[in-house]
């Protein structure tokens, strides 16, 4: 039996999980966007099957409905859902980075009859807009679901089943777990990172240099600062409190670090790092975590002409494809000079392997 999936925001996100879905033979994807040349691009390039002109008129024949938009808008069109004439047993869901304001709108639509079940696929890319998108985007990744603690297990189920065929990990959450969890692992982080990096611009003002030499270590720790300003400006606005309290943390955090320096015992030192080290290398790596994953392999090469190619060559030779390669010139601290980035762990597991085969350099996942 046919389901039809209206998803309404034709990004990465949103055009992602359109090719996943299409994976599906018994799935038509409608897709509409606010920009109508992403609109035509999705259809052109086979993301959706059918271009939604009228939000409400397509939402008429749809069996899911998926917001694939910023929580803002997202939240705005909830308001407008109880106008528009929807199928009895529609399931309506989200791909917001927050979950509580959403479930908050959401208890009107339950009160209405209309069932909503919050989401939020894990999984990102260095690359934005419909052209990016990527059917195996998901795979592996965690799906977080947040339906209300009394939602029924068949609708939840319902959902659950449509997503089996993205690969990903869907597990169910409550939306407040969701917020905290995000904001220690995603959220944060991404604070940290800008900071670090208005850091070393007031630094570069008096040290000239030191921008050159942050092209390494400093360079990938950083990588996430350079996301689009205005999703993270909404990002932290609406999970301001759990920020407020992750900062609060961090401080307390940053005075045992700043007490341990002023004490400067060799022990206690390289205990801080030591903790560190363990629970970092315990992380899991064949996994997406809240963060889109890069699949970076460190390759420590030689210096000689001619190395870079050899490399990609032999990669080539095995369909291996790259999604981005540059060569680190700072090597203090990092395991090579050349870092080539990958669409999958698959991918990156092969490139090891082929590597290996027809070279004698070293590789490393970092």
């Amino acid at each position: 039996m046919q389901q039809n999936v209206f998803i309404i925001g034709l990004g990465l996100i949103g055009g992602s999980l359109a090719l996943s879905l299409k994976r599906n033979k018994d799935v038509k994807i409608i897709g509409y966007d606010a920009n109508g040349q992403t609109l035509k691009t999705a259809k052109r390039i086979s993301v959706i099957d059918e271009i939604a002109t009228n939000l409400e008129e397509s939402s008429a024949f749809a069996d899911v409905i998926v917001f694939a938009t910023p929580v803002s808008e997202t939240i705005r069109l909830m308001k407008e859902l109880p106008k528009w004439q929807l199928k009895k047993q529609v399931i309506i869901t989200d791909t917001g980075s927050t979950k509580k304001e959403i479930m908050k709108v959401a208890i009107s639509l339950k009160e209405q009859g209309i069932t909503f079940i919050g989401g939020h696929p894990m999984a990102g890319s260095h690359k934005s807009g419909v052209e990016a998108a990527r059917p195996i985007l998901f795979e592996n990744a965690y799906y977080l679901l947040t339906p209300f603690e009394d939602e029924t297990d068949e609708r939840v189920q319902v959902l659950i089943n449509l997503l089996q065929v993205t690969k990903a990990k869907v597990v169910q959450v409550g939306a407040e777990e969701h917020d905290h969890m995000t904001a220690v692992v995603s959220h944060f982080p991404h604070l940290v990172a800008a900071s670090l990096v208005h850091q070393l611009s007031f630094e570069n003002e008096q040290y000239p240099f030191t921008k050159q030499l942050a092209a390494g270590g400093f360079r990938d720790l950083t990588r996430i600062a350079s996301a689009n300003p205005i999703v993270w400006r909404d990002i932290t606005l609406q999970n301001r409190q759990e920020l407020t309290d992750q900062l609060k943390a961090w401080t307390n955090e940053m005075i045992k670090l700043q007490e341990l320096l002023s004490y400067a015992d060799s022990s206690d030192i390289e205990n801080y790092f030591n903790v560190a080290k363990k629970v970092r290398d315990d992380l899991p790596i064949n996994t997406q975590g809240a963060m889109f994953s890069v699949f970076d392999l460190y390759v420590d090469v030689p210096d000689y002409p001619g190395v870079i190619s050899e490399i990609t060559g032999y990669l080539a030779k095995d369909n291996i494809s790259i999604t981005n390669l540059r060569i680190v010139e700072t090597r203090e601290d990092i395991f090579g000079i050349l870092v080539i980035s990958f669409q999958s762990t698959n991918d990156r597991a092969k490139a090891v392997e082929c590597i290996a085969n027809n070279t004698t350099f070293e590789t490393y996942i970092s």
